[in-house]
């Protein structure tokens, strides 16, 4: 890695965060592994998976090959909405575990609230009920709007310390960001590039890239950082990946922050996944 350690945010629940960590969704099989491990030897240690995403053994087992101690890595997996009701969530987190090889999680999140089905509160108890037998060190959520983070502070009595949402320039979550801040819990960013989206085409951050010696996914990622969130890229191109570390040694000003925010369309959800709507992976 080019310049030093990843710095870490704070949690209310008093853990740390790595500034940027690795998303696998889609990364699976041998190849998978082996890109998990260029990224692991190139700096990256939270990584982020799901049970939705078919490989939580693999990320596991990219740990235990990685020679490094389980106790550097800030592992993040996520409940699948099938697996909402109580016990269903307790047994969830356990097999999950189970495959992964893990004795815990740093960090597990709600995929989707799912609230058609209304059983998300139900989860989110399971999930305090894990950490209370050390089986998760943090609890949270992704894709959640303020109602449903409401709901989980005033009947559970604890407020979730992430929160995973879709944000990219064309869609930048002004609106969901305050609202997290507000409510002390931190942001988290999927898709932080927008997919392959045309974003990383536009005039703006193009001129960015080349007014600070940059690639234009280092431009996004860093005002991803910026605004306080942590992104979490996905790619199988190890230069990519290496290049994606490489976000601390400059500093965009705050009306070049603004530039990029005006990207944002009203339609802008890469798969128009609204969380008052969407069924998850049905």
């Amino acid at each position: 890695m080019a310049n030093g350690t990843v710095p870490n945010l704070i949690l209310n629940d008093g853990y740390k965060l790595p500034a940027i960590g690795l998303g696998t969704y889609q990364i699976r099989g041998g190849d998978g592994l082996q890109q998990i491990l260029a990224a692991i030897k190139d700096g990256y240690r939270a990584l982020d998976t799901a049970t939705n995403y078919d490989n939580e053994g693999l990320v596991g087992e990219a740990i235990r090959q990685s020679g490094i101690p389980r106790s550097r890595f800030i592992v993040t997996t996520k409940l699948p909405g099938k697996y909402h009701k109580y016990d269903d969530a307790t047994m969830a987190i356990q097999e999950s575990l189970y495959r992964m090889g893990l004795d815990y999680f740093d960090l597990y999140l709600i995929h989707w609230p799912l609230p058609k089905r209304n059983h998300y509160v139900e989860a989110f108890q399971a999930m305090i009920d894990a950490k209370k037998r050390g089986f998760i060190r943090s609890i949270g959520v992704s894709n959640f709007e303020p109602k449903h983070l409401d709901r989980l502070i005033e009947e559970t009595g604890v407020t979730p310390a992430v929160n995973q949402l879709e944000i990219h320039p064309y869609w930048v979550q002004e609106r969901m960001l305050a609202e997290d801040k507000k409510r002390g819990i931190v942001t988290e960013a999927w898709s932080p590039l927008g997919r392959g989206s045309a974003a990383l085409k536009e005039p703006i951050i193009k001129d960015l890239a080349k007014k600070y010696n940059k690639n234009v996914g280092q431009i996004i990622l860093r005002w991803h950082n910026q605004r306080g969130i942590v992104p979490i890229p996905k790619s199988r191109n190890l230069n990519h990946q290496r290049a994606n570390l490489d976000l601390f040694d400059f500093e965009l000003t705050p009306d070049e922050i603004k530039s990029i925010n005006s990207l944002s369309k009203p339609d802008g959800r890469i798969d128009g996944q609204d969380p008052n709507e969407y069924e998850e992976f049905e």
